[in-house]
């Protein structure tokens, strides 16, 4: 059972520890791993020539793995690969929470926070693993549709793998808090709930005449943790 615990939860250590409201802090790999599969983009920070620099990108998550790509030329592809400190941050907004007070208006949100150095990623199964995953992060499905990369797209492409070794969450969902002489004030307060939704498919002006809109893109809806 202690094993059990080991593999289903992350290690609480002096950087993923929650600081501030730990009470909505996770350690479990099955949350940390729901919002990580729900979102889009990434921020990777970390410090190059002294400074520090924070970077949006693409990602996907195979199994223990965070992968990240982009072109050779990448600055930051190059300088992750080195094997520096990386943080990767992953933030979905669920609700606007108004409160009576501006003091306590506030957000409901779920974050997940990554420490971990990145590694390379040169075999080429891995490679290819990896960038048939970051698609299917986007639109499950599209991949089957699509040329594949040449030989040459794909020495133009850098991948890089980060260990999920090192992460935590932080969630906050309900109402809001306000302080308890507030609850009596005559104006109104609760959550303007969010969500990401699609809209109609706009076809390539280029498109050839009689090309279907697959389902994938006329339904497409992202997973849920």
């Amino acid at each position: 059972m202690v094993v059990l615990r080991a593999i289903m939860t992350f290690p609480i250590t002096d950087r993923t520890k929650l600081k501030r409201l730990p009470k909505r802090g996770h350690f479990d790999r099955e949350t940390v791993y729901g919002i990580l599969d729900e979102g889009f983009i990434c921020h990777i920070g970390f410090v190059v020539d002294g400074h520090p620099v924070v970077i949006p990108t693409g990602y996907a998550r195979v199994d223990d793995k965070l992968y990240i790509h982009g072109s050779q030329a990448s600055r930051m592809l190059r300088t992750l690969a080195g094997g520096i400190d990386a943080c990767v941050t992953v933030t979905l907004l669920d609700g606007l929470v108004l409160a009576r007070s501006a003091f306590h208006h506030s957000m409901n949100y779920r974050s997940v926070v990554v420490f971990g150095q990145a590694m390379l990623v040169e075999d080429p199964e891995e490679k290819m693993s990896a960038l048939v995953a970051l698609s299917e992060q986007i639109i499950r499905g599209r991949w089957n549709d699509v040329r594949e990369p040449t030989d040459l797209e794909m020495k133009l492409t850098t991948v890089l793998s980060l260990t999920l070794e090192e992460a935590s969450a932080k969630i906050r969902t309900g109402p809001p808090l306000d302080d308890e002489e507030d609850y009596s004030l005559p104006m109104w307060a609760g959550v303007i709930p969010l969500k990401l939704a699609a809209g109609e498919p706009v076809n390539d002006p280029r498109l050839p005449d009689g090309v279907p809109v697959p389902d994938y893109a006329s339904n497409y809806k992202r997973p849920t943790s």
